[in-house]
């Protein structure tokens, strides 16, 4: 026997029950009349609504044959059905769908990830008909197939409607993301954002909307693009930028890529370039010293082009360019402070305010001390005090000088050490030409080569003084404009030179030490720096080539003063004319020592020696 048949039978079955019911339902008059004589105050309202709320016969039944009818309805396999949770075992949830025997959908499927148990009785539930079993007249539910179900149709509506759906990136697979939207989708890469993402780990976790480029149920394939949605409603702010935007207006944005020659700003789907040069009046070396990715900033609109879509922007034109007040507030001679913020080869930049910077040349930096390069005085990011040179405010320059903020040493050292002042010092250089000795800070005097010796022949100061040294010389003089401070140490005693005409006389008989042989004569030494020179033609009456034939240094010789010059600091000696000077006195003593000849032979003799004399 089909179901058909038991449901028509039963069905007759309860039709016959009915009229019976109605039948005997049927009101006797005389039990009516007795109703009311015993009950005479039965209340008139309670009445009223019970027989409002009495069903006709006809109703009543076909109210119930509908719900008769229900319970014999058979859902097809696959169906979605709606339900309700009357029981909970160990192994199913027992579902009431409306059929004559209740459904069954396995525990598992109620159980969270942590194996806790969700249903609650009475909940209502959507489930889908798996399997109907005929023989024990029970179905087979399940609640995940028909969330599934529910999950493919919205997916399927939304496509064919360029809707959007919600899902959350669970992990990154290969070329993209994988995409929980109620079943797994694939997120490309390229679809994830408008421009490369840099840390593709950042998005994991997060809840998106998707458009769904394209799907297949029955491969459960399902591609979804992020990058559509974001275009779209890019191109929505675009146009209500492009309409409200014109030059000179300042507007909001926000920081959305930072290049070493300025920042690009999205102004609202529409992005706009502010140059390095726009960002400050000052210095700035590079955006990223001043701006992150997503600050907010505030611009100004320096030139439009909307055909190419092209926004200029400036950031240091919201404030007044200070160059136009500079003139007043650097007066020429005022003291200033700044810091220091680049050094180069020739001084050092110093920002007195934003957009206002001085050069501190290397030459102003110091009265006393020759500054190579500005890094030996100062470095950067340095508070520096210095006094306005010069501005020209068209060129937007200002010349600073440091060394104006004291004194110059220059101005005072000439009172302070008058010439023939006598000073001592410490010897802080040695160079080929002098020494350099410490005067005051920063002021050394020179003594120069031919300064430290009246007598002495100096190849090199190091001779006699090595750096570091302590000794005492003489003010020459001071040359304020130059710069220049001259010392004496020979100064500090008598130029020996002065006496020399006094002590060595011409004619005078001297004896020396050799010090020196030349191919022009011999230098003897006199006494410690006082040389004499005799010269190769007063060596000997014979003809010599070289001195070196006779004499060697350290012979002590005996020699003729024959002249002095002593501005020129020279002594002329002979040996020669001592030589002749003997000859004649032996010629003279032995013709003195003859007799007296009476022949003309003697008188002849003596004649001849005579003129021998003269000529020599």
């Amino acid at each position: 026997m089909t179901d058909e048949t038991n449901k028509d039978e039963t069905q007759n079955e309860v039709q016959a029950e009915l009229s019976a019911d109605g039948a005997d339902e049927q009101p006797d008059a005389g039990a009516g009349n007795q109703t009311q004589a015993e009950t005479p105050q039965a209340d008139e309202s309670l009445k009223g609504a019970s027989e409002e709320s009495t069903p006709e016969p006809a109703e009543s039944m076909t109210s119930v044959m509908d719900m008769y009818e229900e319970s014999f309805k058979r859902f097809a396999e696959g169906e979605v059905v709606n339900g309700r949770i009357i029981s909970i075992d160990k192994d199913h949830v027992l579902i009431d769908i409306g059929y004559k025997s209740e459904g069954q959908v396995r525990i598992e499927e109620f159980l969270d990830e942590n194996g806790d148990l969700t249903a609650k009785i009475g909940d209502a539930i959507e489930v889908m008909v798996e399997w109907w079993d005929d023989e024990e007249e029970r179905v087979l539910l399940s609640k995940d197939k028909a969330a599934n179900i529910k999950v493919w149709e919205a997916i399927k509506n939304s496509y064919d409607e360029e809707g959007t759906v919600k899902g959350t990136i669970t992990n990154r697979v290969k070329g993209g993301f994988s995409v929980d939207i109620g079943v797994p989708a694939f997120l490309p890469g390229s679809q994830a954002d408008l421009r490369p993402i840099r840390n593709l780990d950042d998005m994991v976790g997060k809840e998106f909307d998707f458009k769904i480029l394209k799907y297949n149920r029955k491969r459960s394939n399902i591609v979804l693009s992020r990058r559509a949605i974001l275009e779209k409603e890019l191109e929505k702010k675009r146009s209500a930028t492009l309409a409200t935007i014109v030059e000179g207006k300042v507007v909001e944005g926000a920081v959305k890529n930072i290049t070493e020659y300025g920042v690009f700003v999205d102004l609202g789907g529409l992005d706009g370039l502010l140059h390095i040069t726009d960002i400050s009046w000052g210095r700035v070396k590079h955006p990223s010293e001043l701006f992150s990715i997503g600050d907010p900033i505030t611009v100004k609109i320096l030139n439009l082009d909307l055909e190419n879509e092209r926004v200029s922007l400036g950031m240091k034109q919201l404030n007044e360019d200070p160059w136009t007040t500079a003139a007043e507030k650097y007066a020429v001679s005022s003291r200033v402070t700044g810091k220091v913020v680049s050094l180069t080869d020739y001084g050092a930049f110093v920002e007195l305010e934003e957009g206002i910077e001085g050069l501190i040349h290397v030459s102003e930096m110091s009265w006393t001390r020759k500054i190579r390069h500005p890094s030996k005085v100062v470095s950067v990011g340095e508070l520096v005090e210095a006094v306005v040179l010069d501005i020209k405010p068209d060129s937007r320059r200002i010349s600073l000088g440091m060394k104006q903020v004291v004194p110059n040493p220059w101005d005072v050292i000439s009172e302070k050490y008058p010439i023939g002042t006598t000073i001592e010092g410490k010897i802080k250089n040695i160079t080929d030409f002098g020494l350099f000795i410490g005067i005051d800070e920063g002021i050394d005097g020179l003594v120069h080569i031919s300064d430290i010796s009246w007598t002495k022949r100096i190849k090199h100061p190091s001779e006699l003084y090595q750096k570091g040294d302590v000794v005492q010389a003489i003010v020459l003089d001071i040359e304020k404009g130059n710069e220049r401070f001259s010392l004496g140490i020979k100064q500090l005693q008598d130029d020996p030179w002065a006496t020399v005409a006094e002590r060595y006389n011409v004619g005078k008989e001297i004896t020396g030490t050799v010090t020196n042989l030349t191919d022009f004569g011999i230098f003897v030494e006199l006494e410690e720096g006082i040389e004499g020179l005799v010269h190769v033609s007063e060596i000997s009456k014979e003809k010599i080539k070289t001195p070196l034939e006779k004499f060697k240094i350290g012979d002590v010789i005996t020699a003729r003063v024959m002249n002095i010059n002593s501005d020129e600091r020279r002594i002329g000696l002979s040996i020669k004319r001592m030589e002749i000077e003997d000859e004649q006195n032996l010629l003279s003593d032995y013709v003195n020592n003859m007799g007296q000849a009476t022949s003309s032979f003697g008188e002849i003799l003596r004649e001849n020696l005579q003129e021998k004399l003269n000529e020599d």
